[in-house]
């Protein structure tokens, strides 16, 4: 078990889970102290933390270092990082371009996603991300960067950038989730119920 805790792909998706905190005290300083650069921050944090993602499976695949553990920990550390950055934007106030009920779809479905991964884990199954979930968390990763920081760059608007992408992500987020209820239901409802 220490072999699972301490490999370096595990070791990069932890780092996704405490960037989740400081992100959001970046963004606090933002709100409270209207320090710009707390929003510049927060996207260089958030974006290092996101290439975790890429890197953590790719190391795990080439060493052999795949884990139940791993398999359990990489969604967890999107959902964290992600869900968290969201609801913060959502604080952070309308001129941020990130509305209350799109953030809560996003969280609704990673809750239910969640929650049957769980109940397949009770049964001795891990359900990893399929390549839909995988598309979902790069597109959000790649709306959050831009909402995060917030302010023009070279005269574009990211906020603007940002959101557009967010409405993409949305439908993705949407269309994962019910691929994942189908799958589940399919592979293990239907199966409990012969």
């Amino acid at each position: 078990m220490k072999r699972e805790i301490l490999n370096l792909p595990n070791t990069l998706t932890l780092t996704r889970i405490f960037a989740a905190p400081i992100i959001v005290g970046l963004l606090y300083l933002e709100l409270f102290l209207h320090w710009r650069f707390g929003s510049y921050l927060a996207a260089i944090v958030f974006m290092l933390a996101s290439a975790t993602d890429m890197f953590d499976g790719m190391i795990a695949r080439q060493q052999n270092l795949i884990t139940n553990l791993g398999k359990f920990l990489d969604p967890l550390a999107d959902k964290l990082l992600i869900c968290s950055v969201l609801i913060m934007l959502v604080r952070m106030g309308a001129e941020w371009r990130v509305p209350a009920w799109v953030v809560i779809i996003i969280v609704a479905r990673e809750i239910v996603v969640t929650g049957m991964r769980a109940i397949a884990a009770e049964k001795g199954d891990v359900i990893a991300a399929d390549r839909f979930g995988k598309l979902k968390t790069i597109v959000q990763s790649l709306c959050l960067a831009p909402l995060l920081w917030h302010y023009p760059l070279f005269g574009i608007s990211m906020a603007l950038v940002g959101q557009v992408l967010l409405y993409v992500a949305l439908l993705l987020t949407v269309f994962s989730g019910g691929n994942y209820l189908y799958n589940f239901y399919k592979n293990w409802l239907m199966n409990e119920e012969c």
